[in-house]
């Protein structure tokens, strides 16, 4: 047992020590490494990877590309026609073509205690947020994703904790809202190509974010189903706000400024896709929330 505990904690010293080592020598090279406000490391693309690390290569340098969060050369991964896939985000499997043809208009009326009050939770937290964004959909929209991530990772984790103590299976309902939490987080990462947000819109996150994951963690644990209806509701604004940010688009309001290249591969659009295109598909994956919740 001493040998096991005595060897566990050399291999974590060790893992410490080389991820201390490799942001010490980044640093020492002038390289930009992740603070408040700037992308992290992991969210690059290998193209761009490749252009920090290999920038001195003419002059001799033979750095190798590092592809993986924790600095560690990932496996090559190439598209269906044989070019290299160059997100680490996410992965060529993991990209899908958005249902357009899924109905925008259901809406589940509340009949039940637990139905109203998450109804009107729900339009409560409307107005403060229309009132600080108005019609600066971009940011708002990056804003929200940073919170709609949140539930089904929340309820993913307690389902599978659940399923741990109780020694039975989930039904597939972990995978599910996972998945769901995976997808509001590639919301996030592509406007974030498309909006800049301010200094105080980033602090804000950090305080939405926090009361909002203890919140309904507690709200999951007294009422799995209100939880959900809140999450329903909450969908169903946000197919609201992407209409709205459809008509900005449509009266020229907003610039409908090229795709993305994160979307275009992750949605699997045309390559002369606009950012119309986008929110198109990203309320369609709304609604399809809204339907699952």
């Amino acid at each position: 047992m001493m040998m096991t505990r005595g060897t566990s904690r050399v291999a974590r010293l060790t893992m410490g020590g080389r991820l201390f080592s490799a942001v010490k020598g980044a640093a020492a090279e002038g390289e930009k490494f992740p603070v408040m406000g700037v992308r992290w490391w992991s969210s690059l693309t290998l193209g761009e990877k490749e252009q920090v690390n290999n920038k001195n290569s003419e002059d001799g340098g033979n750095k190798e590309v590092v592809a993986s969060y924790w600095g560690i050369k990932g496996e090559e991964v190439k598209k269906e026609d044989g070019t290299p896939w160059k997100w680490n985000c996410f992965r060529p499997w993991e990209t899908y073509q958005a249902d357009l043809t899924i109905d925008l208009k259901k809406h589940h009326v509340p009949t039940t205690f637990l139905d109203k009050l998450a109804y009107w939770t729900v339009k409560s937290l409307r107005f403060p947020t229309d009132v600080f964004f108005q019609r600066r959909y971009g940011c708002r929209a990056m804003m929200l994703e940073t919170v709609a991530a949140v539930p089904g990772m929340v309820g993913g984790m307690l389902l599978h904790c659940k399923s741990l103590r109780r020694f039975e299976h989930s039904g597939g309902w972990i995978k599910t809202l996972l998945d769901e939490a995976e997808n509001e987080r590639m919301h996030l990462m592509t406007f974030m190509e498309v909006s800049q947000p301010r200094w105080y819109e980033r602090a804000l996150v950090f305080t939405v974010q926090g009361v909002f994951f203890n919140a309904y963690f507690l709200a999951y644990l007294a009422s799995p189903k209100l939880a959900h209806r809140v999450v329903g509701y909450l969908e169903e604004e946000a197919i609201h706000s992407y209409t709205e940010f459809l008509k900005e688009l449509d009266k020229g309001t907003i610039e409908n400024v090229p795709a993305p290249a994160i979307a275009i591969d992750y949605w699997r659009l045309p390559a002369d896709s606009t950012l119309r295109d986008v929110v198109m598909v990203v309320r369609a994956d709304e609604a399809h929330h809204r339907d699952v919740n």
